[in-house]
């Protein structure tokens, strides 16, 4: 019997997928806890709309992300941070602060995302990697400006 995948399954191959099982698998396993479907020209069909739709949105993520990379190529954040004697910073500059000043741009995302090795803590201009989505990474130069107190 042949059916479509509506989940991963381990054995047999991952959602979205026409598999060929036996009978009784299909109707006493697969199909009852909600795993397959039965592949029939409307369940096919329905399937490959689907994944037109998948396709599609994906494609607009993509765009998306590559207007965003260009965007970002050209933007220097400046981040005052206060400074002691000789330049050095108190405290650092972290993946927060870069955040902090993206939003300002109106650019969300999340910490985890800024691609910071180590924090900054001496004043000047510092390229970092930005994941921004549809497996993409954009690279913004990041001013830190001491700030006299």
């Amino acid at each position: 019997m042949k059916v479509i995948l509506k989940k991963d399954v381990k054995s047999l191959g991952k959602a979205g997928e026409i598999v060929n099982v036996s009978d009784g698998h299909a109707r006493n396993y697969l199909i009852p806890r909600g795993l397959a479907a039965e592949a029939t020209e409307g369940n096919i069909s329905a399937l490959s709309a689907i994944k037109k739709l998948e396709e599609q949105a994906k494609a607009k993520e993509q765009k998306k992300a590559e207007e965003l990379k260009k965007y970002l190529s050209h933007l220097v954040l400046e981040i005052r941070h206060p400074a002691g004697g000789q330049h050095k910073l108190f405290g650092s500059v972290g993946n927060r602060d870069i955040q902090l000043a993206l939003e300002k741009h109106n650019i969300y995302v999340d910490r985890k995302d800024i691609l910071l090795e180590d924090n900054i803590k001496i004043p000047g201009e510092y390229p970092v990697k930005v994941k921004i989505g549809a497996g993409q990474t954009a690279e913004i130069k990041v001013l830190v400006i001491p700030e006299e107190k």
